[in-house]
């Protein structure tokens, strides 16, 4: 696949800080995603296999935006540091690197989601319980840190209830977000094994923690997800979005059909879909139904609830 850019307004320092001294820096990038690049003046050209050519493109804009001045070799590499894509199977599905030698896509929207986060830096999962939206976005964590494509896995979820109610419950405070993120637990063990995950948190190799944790930090080279996203609120979205640092890939999934919040408080999954809709390097895979992949009641329990909320 041949991609083609101009960037405009041309601008002769920054089109040389993005090139960096003889090419250099598209040297790099050509390396680490196995793409040819090649310009004249403002006019780029990347030639590869279609997501390894858009992920070179991206990075071409993102370093544009960044030349204002010269820019070092070890920040080109520093944003390039999570692109070792996942393997493909002869058939083109997604493989992934974890215990579950079985683990693929079971339904056209999944090879699709799995495809999205490989290509773009931020990706959403929205759709209904059952559909594989967390647990392949764990599955795909998992193989970037078994491939050393991230060097760490941070995972968080809002506690929705972190005021008045969950006070009630016993024990300090790890203890009592204990609950809110289980599932993810639930999730490594069967990706990684008791013991693997043990380890992992020995040596800070996967974090899992409260939304609320996330303020104020930078995350570079680590695969970040947020799960139950449509229980947060606008601000807490865009927190934790521009907590996105190099080498990050970010994964944020949710059911909109089952939003915790106050009545007057809008989802922050909601808002961000509808903000975020023209940003390039942002992807949305929206899941049905016809998606689920737990038992089939699971599948006509969704439809009976949507098919309520249209009425």
């Amino acid at each position: 696949m041949i991609l083609r850019h101009t960037f405009s307004p041309p601008n002769n320092a920054r089109l040389t800080h993005l090139c960096g001294p003889t090419d250099a820096h598209l040297r790099t990038v050509e390396a680490a995603l196995q793409v040819t690049i090649a310009h004249r003046h403002e006019q780029f050209k990347v030639d590869g296999a279609k997501a390894r050519a858009t992920r070179a493109m991206e990075v071409l804009q993102a370093l544009y935006e960044i030349a204002a001045r010269p820019i070092e070799a070890t920040k080109v590499q520093l944003m390039l540091a999570g692109d070792a894509f996942m393997s493909e199977a002869d058939d083109g599905t997604m493989t992934l690197h974890t215990r579950r030698s079985d683990l693929r896509a079971r339904t056209p929207t999944q090879s699709v989601y799995l495809d999205n986060i490989a290509s773009h830096d931020i990706t959403f999962g929205i759709g209904p319980a059952g559909t594989g939206k967390t647990y392949l976005a764990v599955a795909c964590a998992v193989d970037a840190l078994e491939r050393s494509a991230v060097q760490r896995i941070v995972l968080t979820r809002p506690a929705v209830e972190a005021g008045e109610k969950l006070g009630f419950l016993p024990g300090d405070l790890s203890q009592k977000v204990d609950p809110y993120l289980r599932p993810l637990y639930d999730a490594l063990y069967d990706l990684m094994g008791f013991d693997k995950v043990a380890k992992a948190f020995e040596r800070q190799a996967i974090e899992i923690a409260p939304l609320a944790f996330m303020r104020g930090r930078t995350l570079n080279n680590a695969f970040i997800i947020l799960d139950e996203a449509q229980n947060t609120t606008p601000e807490q979205m865009k927190m934790f979005l521009t907590r996105t640092g190099f080498g990050a890939k970010v994964v944020v999934t949710g059911d909109v059909s089952q939003i915790d919040l106050p009545k007057s408080q809008i989802s922050g999954l909601i808002e961000a879909e509808q903000v975020l809709k023209r940003v390039k390097g942002i992807a949305v895979t929206h899941f049905t139904s016809a998606d689920v992949v737990r038992h089939p009641l699971v599948a006509r329990i969704v439809d009976a609830y949507d098919a309520r909320g249209r009425k």
